[in-house]
């Protein structure tokens, strides 16, 4: 991507701002080796990582490793974001208790339409190169998947501790989940990657890759792992199907009141992996967090409104924290309240019409909520998760402190 020689930051300088919210690297001292070189040529690395398009829509635990990225970036290395659409039809065993239901290419392409608008609302698109590892193995024949299987062993891949539970569980493991970690390996191989990103939960497959890259006499690629980030309830890592997830399409105001929910304590974490001040700036807000100089909440207000910056714009920001001054300080309702056209004349259950209008993920989030009494109608606190709602009747919905809908008759 970059032939020509640049201006970089002493290896150092660089190896502070890499080491920032990583978990392990391995190896650090191949990373500084390559690293120095990279400085007294001025070529930039090769840095990777990999996206199955899975579903359509990221969220804030997905951006955790496009934020090391754009650190990489603007460090003057070569980014490289991989859409895994091959990867995505096998299905990533990774943490799973059964085999994942394949996709289709069609769903899977689908997708991944939505991937490059959001990605680059974070990675600078002149910077990043993309790529799909169907581009390599849609041109594997069975000899060359022969080959590639040859290189582990079971009994290797059962070292596993997502096979090794299942098996010791007597759930099934399938063959095609075995070549998971091989085909994402082989992509480092394709990419001639330097550094690959990833969770880590993603250890093993990181680690096939620069295997592979062994014996195909490439020098083996630095494994950089980032934590799992915990979604908004401070406990479970984000995902859509906890109903704890913040959305990188999410609106303004939504994106600002699901950050300031967060716990206190868990804001620091979301600061160190999602935010772009400095190691020194945060120092500084916790310290002063500590001493009482700095009330958290005016602390998680800097988070919400840098987000929503970065996702959206400063209006929005500006405009989303105005919102939350009047509805969470004042307890006051916001200005617009979205509306929705009431249904006919037959019931529904609340926790489905919650689900619909996707003031939750689903309707079993929905449920969740209302047993914690999070949710009120008509200003009635909702106990009931199998409350039946009359049709064509208006209702005002709150979900939380900040979800809010009018249903109106028509």
């Amino acid at each position: 991507m970059n032939n020509q020689k640049i201006n970089m930051l002493p290896v150092a300088e660089q190896i502070q701002i890499i080491r920032r919210g990583a978990v392990e690297i391995i190896d650090e001292k191949e990373l500084i080796q390559r690293l120095e070189k990279s400085f007294k040529t001025g070529t930039p690395l090769r840095v990777k990582a990999g996206f199955d398009p899975t579903a359509p829509d990221l969220h804030l635990g997905h951006t955790v490793l496009l934020q090391k990225m754009k650190q990489f970036q603007e460090l003057g290395h070569d980014t490289i974001f991989l859409i895994g659409d091959f990867t995505a039809m096998i299905g990533d065993p990774t943490g799973r208790s059964e085999t994942r239901k394949s996709l289709t290419s069609e769903e899977v392409m689908e997708n991944a339409k939505t991937y490059l608008d959001q990605v680059f609302k974070i990675l600078d698109p002149a910077r990043t190169i993309v790529h799909y590892n169907t581009e390599w193995m849609a041109k594997f024949s069975s000899q060359d998947m022969i080959n590639l299987a040859g290189c582990y062993t079971v009994a290797r891949m059962l070292e596993r501790d997502d096979f090794h539970n299942r098996m010791a569980a007597k759930q099934p493991v399938s063959i095609h989940e075995l070549l998971y970690p091989l085909v994402q390996g082989y992509d480092s191989v394709a990419l001639k990657s330097d550094i690959e990103l990833g969770g880590t939960d993603q250890k093993f497959n990181l680690l096939v890759g620069r295997d592979l890259q062994r014996r195909d006499q490439q020098e083996p690629q630095v494994v950089l792992t980032l934590p799992l980030l915990e979604g908004v309830d401070g406990v479970r890592k984000m995902s859509k199907s906890y109903g704890n997830s913040i959305g990188v399409s999410a609106p303004p105001n939504e994106m600002f009141g699901k950050i300031m929910s967060i716990p206190d304590d868990l804001m620091w974490r979301y600061f160190e992996l999602l935010s772009s001040i400095s190691n020194q700036e945060l120092e500084d807000l916790k310290k002063r967090a500590e001493t009482g100089e700095l009330n958290p909440r005016d602390a998680k207000v800097q988070l919400a409104r840098e987000l929503v910056t970065q996702y959206h714009d400063s209006e929005q920001a500006e405009l989303a924290v105005e919102e939350f001054e009047n509805v969470f300080k004042k307890k006051n309702l916001p200005d617009h309240i979205p509306t929705a056209p009431a249904w006919g004349s037959e019931s529904r259950g609340v926790s489905n019409v919650l689900a619909d209008h996707e003031l939750t993920d689903s309707a079993s989030a929905a449920r969740r909520l209302i047993t914690q009494g999070a949710v009120t109608i008509n200003g009635e606190k909702v106990t009931d998760v199998n409350l039946q709602l009359e049709g064509n009747k208006e209702y005002l919905i709150k979900v939380g402190k900040k979800r809010f809908l009018k249903i109106e008759p028509a």
